[in-house]
């Protein structure tokens, strides 16, 4: 049988981020349970890296993290006054011109842009404390599977700061903008229960059936023709910005072009 890429060791491993590719399924780990796999611009680099070095065979992406958290959020050395060693403090950042500031903050959110691309189904398995940093991450991903030890948190306002790492947009998406600004406003823990109630997870589980249920989840994506899940999947990111009419017309186009690629007459 020939060797996965998996057999041939992870194809990045570095910063407290691990990327394993096991043919049409790739798993980015957090790799930092002692420090309940907090987070840091190096660990947002590698992320990016990550997501930059998936072969074109990947068609699902599960992100889990070590340990009993998937992620506690900001290493808190970061709001220190002297941050992270070779890293912007949270001062120097304040001290730069606009510009230079926008623009360090748009390569921190890059690290979880791309888990919504079109061609890849992202799948976030989270367990334990999932705060600020790490809250935001677990919804960078298409879908959630949570286990019933979950703690979702979005601290952020309680520190005088706001969610910058893309995370409001889903957020709003997920569970409305009146939920949204109660759980960023008070910072207040959502539950596992809470979580699937809102939408906000797929589903819960014992955190000993974690990854069985996500591997079951993957194996179910991976079922249906790749070509029909990319446009299903642009099809419905898009739904929120259209009209009903709008809508009905980019269904008609994709299923146009779906059609004539099963009949073998597309471009």
């Amino acid at each position: 049988m020939a060797s996965s890429a998996q057999d041939l060791g992870p194809v990045l491993d570095k910063d407290g981020v691990r990327l394993t590719v096991d043919d049409a399924i790739a798993t980015v780990t957090l790799t930092n349970p002692a420090k309940r796999n907090a987070q840091s611009p190096a660990l947002w680099r590698a992320l990016t890296e990550a997501g930059r070095l998936l072969p074109g065979s990947v068609r699902v992406v599960v992100l889990r993290g070590e340990g009993k958290s998937f992620s506690a959020g900001l290493d808190r050395q970061m709001l220190s006054p002297e941050g992270i060693e070779g890293e912007p403090s949270f001062l120097d950042l304040a001290r730069g011109d606009d510009a230079e500031l926008d623009a360090t903050i748009a390569v921190y959110q890059e690290a979880f842009t791309w888990w919504r691309r079109g061609d890849i189904v992202s799948i976030a398995a989270v367990q334990g404390h999932a705060i600020g940093a790490g809250f935001q991450l677990a919804l960078a991903c298409d879908l959630r599977v949570v286990a019933d030890d979950v703690q979702f948190a979005m601290r952020e306002t309680s520190l005088g700061l706001v969610p910058d790492l893309t995370g409001t947009h889903p957020l709003v998406g997920l569970v409305g903008y009146a939920r949204a600004l109660e759980i960023c406003a008070t910072g207040r823990f959502v539950t596992a229960e809470e979580s699937v109630h809102t939408g906000l997870a797929n589903v819960a589980v014992p955190a000993a059936d974690l990854d069985a249920t996500v591997q079951d989840l993957a194996a179910a994506l991976l079922a249906a023709p790749r070509d029909a899940v990319i446009e299903t999947k642009t099809l419905l990111r898009g739904a929120q910005d259209r009209t009903y009419e709008e809508q009905r017309v980019a269904e008609r186009a994709a299923q146009a072009r779906r059609l004539r690629d099963l009949a073998g007459l597309g471009e």
